[in-house]
């Protein structure tokens, strides 16, 4: 019982924390031996045409934002195309962009899904690189150019932006436990992507080389993952540009978050399944160790963990003697009261920040155990859902 027990604490911590640590000696490591990684000066002559797609469904309340955003991005004249998918919108959206010629538009009256949009919207990319992003995210001026300048590298296959959650001083519970975790993640995403390659990248903001891109099955959840990942599985790295950012607003509630993390975690188990070749430590030997820590492990075993070791703690705490398994499970039980508290406050509208953290660790953690049970249920559709996000 104890070695289980130390076992999937072991496993539990290394998910969360331990793989950070590692990965940090890692990058000293090889710092030490090949120096940090060169700035790549951004030279308009070699920068490659790109086409800028934004596939979006119902967003009249945002697009003319993003349209301008997008006109306001800096690249070489005449490199830059714009692509707008709007397919099954039933409100302006449609209507407000066909006010700028400057923009592609493509719309069709069926709905299929947002990846079906995607693939459809790429029978029309002619340029070197695509890049993908959301129509309720924005971009800072540069960032197609800090992304583009990568592809001097013909080892990158793909480039990943940075998210970022845009938050408030009266932030809920969802607002600022999604910023903390962004903020971890791109810590994790940049040391990934010195090491070797990020695993994965995130729809607000990525990139591909045009002959990489491969269509993904229609029932796909984790389009985007999945694209980069099937070019990482090809031999190529995905870079990951922190000075490429997108903004977007936080989920509008921690119901909404709760909604977007459970497709997120159904979708993850599906890619799992169909990346098994990434697997191979052989084949992949940094890529698969990566890919392993730092995706598999939350999308799999890690939250039954949880479970597991909050019950063989409360066995081994029963047991006289045990010192060290009662005060832990003592702290166990403090995590989850403050989880517990953090879930109350927010119902009552009530903010109190210390609580944020354990109360979103647990959320993120029953989404993926709600995930996983909704996908072999076969309860997850791949037809775009839109989340609510705060206005």
């Amino acid at each position: 019982m104890k070695i289980t027990f130390w076992l999937s604490l072991f496993i539990v911590f290394y998910t969360f924390m331990g793989y950070g640590i590692f990965l940090y000696l890692l990058i000293k490591i090889k710092r030490i031996f090949k120096g940090r990684p060169a700035i790549i000066t951004p030279i308009s002559d070699l920068l490659p045409n790109c086409t800028l797609v934004v596939a979006g469904f119902n967003e009249e309340l945002v697009i003319e934002e993003k349209i301008i955003n997008c006109l306001q991005l800096k690249y070489p004249a005449g490199k830059l195309k714009l692509l707008f998918i709007t397919d099954g919108s039933t409100d302006k959206t449609p209507e407000i962009i066909r006010q700028y010629p400057q923009i592609q538009l493509l719309h069709q009256d069926e709905r299929a899904g947002k990846i079906a949009a995607v693939h459809r919207a790429m029978e029309y990319v002619n340029t070197e690189i695509a890049v993908f992003t959301d129509a309720n995210t924005f971009l800072n001026p540069e960032a197609i150019m800090r992304i583009c300048r990568h592809y001097t590298d013909e080892t990158v296959g793909a480039v990943a932006g940075e998210k970022r959650v845009q938050i408030d001083e009266n932030a809920d519970a969802s607002a600022a436990g999604e910023g903390f975790y962004w903020k971890y993640e791109s810590t994790l995403k940049k040391w990934d992507s010195e090491l070797y390659s990020v695993v994965g990248a995130a729809g607000e903001l990525f990139s591909v080389r045009r002959s990489l891109y491969q269509d993904v099955p229609a029932d796909t959840v984790l389009d985007d993952f999945m694209i980069s990942m099937l070019i990482a599985a090809k031999g190529y790295r995905i870079i990951y540009e922190p000075e490429a950012y997108a903004i977007e607003t936080a989920s509008e509630n921690v119901s909404e978050e709760l909604k977007r993390k459970i497709r997120i975690a159904a979708g993850g188990m599906q890619s799992i399944l169909r990346l098994k070749s990434l697997f191979n430590p052989f084949k992949y030997p940094v890529l698969s160790f990566q890919y392993i820590s730092h995706r598999v492990l939350r999308w799999t075993v890690t939250p039954f963990l949880l479970i597991l070791v909050f019950a063989l703690n409360a066995v081994l705490a029963l047991k006289p003697g045990e010192t060290f398994y009662l005060i832990f499970f003592v702290a166990q039980i403090l995590f989850y009261v403050l989880a517990l508290l953090g879930f109350i406050m927010e119902k009552r509208h009530i903010r109190i920040k210390i609580l944020f953290i354990p109360y979103y660790f647990c959320v993120m953690n029953y989404a993926v155990l709600m995930g996983i049970i909704r996908y072999f249920r076969k309860k997850q559709s791949s037809v775009w859902e839109k989340a609510q996000r705060k206005q």
